[in-house]
């Protein structure tokens, strides 16, 4: 038997040089992922980078450079690190030979004897104009890539016949435009300028050599950017396909916890929207433990035949319950377990407990009854279910298995009280404006978020999950704009993103640029193509 193709592990205590791409954490290399994971020590610029020490394991050493200080981030501490045996890895933007030179901190592993790997990245000179909507060498006899910061004479890249993109040139587009026109390069030459290219605040303004200083004049470029100069420009109106998501840039507002909002702000993120999760309930144990400690001994001594989990909170009750008296997830052998939502089913399956039954359809109390199977005495040798849940929950899940001939055990597992008031960065986002819409999945997350955050601004774009949310945040003051067509969170987003392609529709049929609804308050900044 052949042996299989693999990259050899790394030899220990070594210097691996990654490039992070060009801004979508998406786009890291797996090699890059796989040396992440492995690193004991991380030097990056975190405020540009963090996202990617999702990677690491969780007793990373992180370094944390800013990007003045990327000339210099390989210190003698790190190389004694990395001599003592540490995998040291430093994060690169872009492509590390890419116009982003570590030769230096390459040189100085190499005098200092500290083996070194450097892994490619996707270089933003393909990945953003494909961002854009600008295929980078379609059809076209060149294509040339330049760093504005090294050249002194355009009148070298006048004659490129193809397209031709230049770095870090953002600051100096009119004259480079000027020269380039002066060498005999045509006005009309389409030219693009991306900042902040495959992130969720990707822009783009098209224009023509000629008009490139009056059009760029109000859109605020900063680097990170790039040019880019040719016919292939003019193909972006067919191809363009990130910045004409539904909801491309919207910042939304999800009253959830990051472990609640996963598969919700994945959705969002699909449409192209930045959701931001914002807790507005605090979980806590039940007043009286008596319940709970009655339908732990009763799941121990044979008493149930189901269990059945609504959430990763009741999960989480349960585990820490079985810690108290000793038990591990032995005590669920012969049981059948049932699971509503994909983070339930994590939760259960750390616990070490794989559950049986997991709606295939929606993900919700009516998503598990319309799989759960009736009870029949000749099948089922006991006809009762464990529910541990919140002490508001409703009456849907246990109605429904009555009905099918089920008796329950609803027992409170954990209580659910308003949470602590969000940061004030967030508060003044929440009433100012500064976010585009927020979700409200039911009528307490609605006077949850009022009570520690106020009332969302009117410029906000309110959706909510069903009539009863409707009510409560009308109540509230509130103008509904969006209501799911079905009471799931999925359905929810859904009903949002088509609500944002109708807008962004409107406003090109009328001839105006789109723009988020956080766009069109009172002072905020507006850019122009």
């Amino acid at each position: 038997m052949s042996p299989t193709n693999t990259i050899p592990e790394p030899r220990s205590g070594f210097v691996a040089f990654i490039g992070a791409g060009p801004g979508d954490e998406n786009l890291l290399t797996l090699r890059g992922a796989d040396l992440l994971g492995r690193a004991d020590v991380v030097v990056l610029d975190q405020q540009a980078y963090g996202a990617l020490l999702r990677h690491c394991r969780k007793d990373v050493e992180v370094v944390d450079i800013t990007a003045e200080a990327a000339e210099n981030s390989i210190s003698l501490k790190t190389l004694q690190d990395a001599k003592a045996g540490r995998t040291v890895v430093r994060v690169c933007p872009g492509d590390p030979s890419f116009f982003s030179s570590v030769t230096e901190e390459v040189a100085a592993c190499a005098n200092a004897d500290v083996d070194f790997e450097i892994v490619p990245g996707v270089p933003p000179a393909t990945a953003v104009l494909t961002y854009a909507g600008i295929p980078p060498a379609v059809a076209v006899p060149e294509f040339r890539i330049v760093d504005a910061a090294q050249v002194s004479d355009w009148s070298r890249h006048a004659g490129c016949e193809g397209t031709l993109v230049i770095y870090n040139g953002v600051a100096e587009a009119v004259p480079i435009a000027k020269a380039l026109i002066a060498a005999g390069k045509p006005d009309s030459t389409p030219v693009a300028v991306t900042s902040e290219g495959t992130t969720t605040e990707q822009f783009t303004v098209v224009s023509s050599l000629g008009r490139i200083g009056p059009d760029l004049k109000h859109a605020g470029m900063t680097e990170p950017a790039l040019i880019v100069v040719g016919d292939a420009v003019g193909m972006r109106d067919r191809l363009s396909w990130f910045e004409t998501k539904s909801l491309f840039g919207w910042r939304v507002l999800v009253p959830r916890t990051k472990e609640q909002a996963e598969g919700l702000s994945e959705q969002l993120r699909s449409y192209g929207a930045v959701p931001e999760e914002v807790p507005t309930i605090s979980v806590e144990p039940p007043r009286t433990p008596q319940q709970m400690d009655r339908a732990i001994k009763g799941l121990v001594t044979g008493r149930y035949e189901w269990v059945a989990f609504t959430s990763a909170n009741a999960v989480k009750a349960v585990r820490e319950k079985f810690e108290e008296y000793g038990l591990d997830a032995r005590a669920f052998a012969g049981l059948k377990v049932a699971a509503v939502g994909g983070a339930t089913s994590r939760a259960l399956v750390e616990f070490g407990v794989k559950p049986d039954l997991v709606p295939t359809g929606e993900q919700s109390s009516e998503g598990l009854l319309a799989e759960w199977p009736p009870y029949d005495s000749m099948l089922d040798p006991i006809n009762r279910v464990l529910l541990p849940r919140a002490d508001i929950a409703t009456e849907t899940l246990v109605a429904g298995l009555t009905e099918l001939g089920w008796e329950c055990d609803d027992v409170t597992a954990y209580r659910t009280v308003r949470a602590a008031p969000p940061p004030a960065p967030i508060r003044e986002a929440i009433k100012g404006g500064g976010f585009d819409a927020v979700l409200f999945t039911s009528s307490s997350t609605v006077r949850n978020l009022v009570g520690i955050a106020g009332k969302p601004h009117n410029v906000t774009v309110i959706a909510v999950i069903g009539p009863q949310t409707a009510k409560t945040a009308e109540e509230f003051g509130l103008r509904v704009d969006v209501m799911a067509d079905r009471p799931s969170a999925s359905a929810l987003a859904a009903a949002l993103a088509e609500y944002g392609a109708k807008q962004r529709h409107a406003a090109i049929s009328a001839g105006e640029m789109p723009r988020r609804p956080s766009q069109t308050r009172r002072g905020a900044r507006r850019r122009f193509k």
